[in-house]
């Protein structure tokens, strides 16, 4: 939809949006009116470097060519038929996904939080079905975000958050140990625990890495005491870090791992993939969705991710974002820069960085906030080493400005 061919202006859009929208963030100043590669496209057709990537989703670039053309001849076959027939797009994909994780067994969801939910489900299931109806305690870390659904919701441990604030009594059966702390994860264990739930990287706890050491001790952890281990990979999914998934940097194998975001190509598209052995849990009736599956956020998502493969995305990431990383390091009140790949997390030392986004805004820059002094990013994978130093520009004018 374009504004000239809906007779509407950018204040129409704006009024209609303040009158009957329930808002829970805080909008950029223009309209989205169109999207290619790096860039985003207002209303008056200013260009803005799109550093933020609709939160790690457009890995391919916005509206990618194959991605778009994909879609469009799947709405013209078969948009949507339930789970019952076979689906060409669900079993190509699902084929590609598998075989290139090493995982056995897929199930799609929607979206990352309920592909988290299907991950907590599963874990319980499998649980009590092999070891009696109090398996069911999970432990997640700290400061973690794993979704704004019931059960992921009280998975993320932030608990004091406006996350939590106000949606009380919570899930019971979670409790929350410190990240990177092997030994805080240990002594949260009892006789009831089947699982422990991370993220390799914490995106919204600040972008965090988890240590080589902390990710291979809970692995031990798991192994010795008979627990699932749920890798999170929602935002570090599918080649933002290097590899397809940011557990293979640590040579660990989880027994679940949930994805979104990047999976769809810009279609809400989820999944679980899961061993052989816990994926039995989900038996006829103990799970479901209408849109699971559905062929064309299907056949969206089997474009994105031969897009990734075929362009060695992933590769391109590590290397580009190594040097981005460095690149912001030299910028003023710059007190640390965290991630890998291109998921990126800058630190100030001074409590500004809702402010330096605004001002970066205003110079045609798009990037997001965490708290009082982060500044994250999650480009588009194709991001060039010229679209950083672009960034790095406007970063810089944007902190001096202040």
């Amino acid at each position: 939809m374009q504004l000239k061919d809906m007779g509407l202006t950018f204040e129409d859009i704006k009024a209609y949006t303040e009158k009957y929208m329930i808002e829970t963030y805080e909008r950029f100043p223009f309209l989205a009116e169109r999207a290619k590669d790096m860039y985003i496209y207002d209303q008056d057709r200013n260009a803005y470097l799109d550093f933020y990537g609709g939160i790690a989703v457009n890995s391919a670039g916005n509206c990618n060519e194959k991605v778009v053309q994909t879609a469009v001849q799947q709405m013209q076959e078969v948009m949507h038929v339930f789970n019952y027939p076979y689906s060409i797009p669900q079993a190509v994909l699902a084929k590609l996904i598998c075989e290139t994780t090493g995982m056995d067994k897929i199930y799609y969801q929607s979206s990352g939080t309920e592909a988290n939910e299907a991950m907590i489900k599963l874990a319980r299931k499998y649980g009590t079905d092999n070891y009696g109806p109090n398996k069911y305690h999970i432990i997640t870390a700290k400061s973690s975000f794993h979704g704004r659904t019931y059960a992921s919701m009280t998975a993320t441990g932030q608990p004091d958050s406006a996350i939590h604030k106000g949606f009380l009594p919570l899930v019971p059966g979670f409790t929350y140990a410190e990240f990177n702390n092997v030994d805080s994860f240990a002594e949260q264990v009892t006789e009831d625990t089947i699982a422990i739930m991370l993220e390799p990287i914490q995106g919204e706890g600040g972008v965090r890495v988890a240590t080589d050491a902390f990710l291979k001790g809970i692995a031990k952890l798991c192994h010795d005491k008979g627990l699932l281990l749920l890798i999170d990979e929602i935002q570090t999914g599918w080649y933002r870090t290097g590899y397809p998934m940011a557990y293979m940097h640590y040579g660990i194998k989880p027994d679940v791992v949930s994805m979104a975001k990047t999976l769809g190509g810009g279609l809400p598209l989820g999944a679980i993939i899961a061993t052989s052995e816990v994926a039995k849990a989900f038996t006829p009736g103990s799970h479901g969705s209408t849109y699971s599956g559905n062929p064309v956020v299907c056949a969206a998502g089997y474009a994105e991710l031969n897009e990734l493969i075929d362009r060695k995305l992933g590769a391109h990431a590590a290397e580009t974002g190594a040097y981005f990383m460095d690149k912001l390091r030299e910028l003023p009140h710059v007190k640390e820069v965290r991630g890998r790949g291109y998921l990126i997390g800058v630190e100030l030392d001074i409590p500004k960085a809702v402010e330096v986004k605004r001002k970066a805004i205003e110079r045609k820059l798009l990037t997001t906030a965490i708290g009082a002094n982060i500044i994250r990013m999650v480009p588009p994978l194709i991001a060039s080493r010229t679209d950083c130093d672009k960034a790095c520009a406007i970063l810089k004018e944007s902190i001096e400005a202040l």
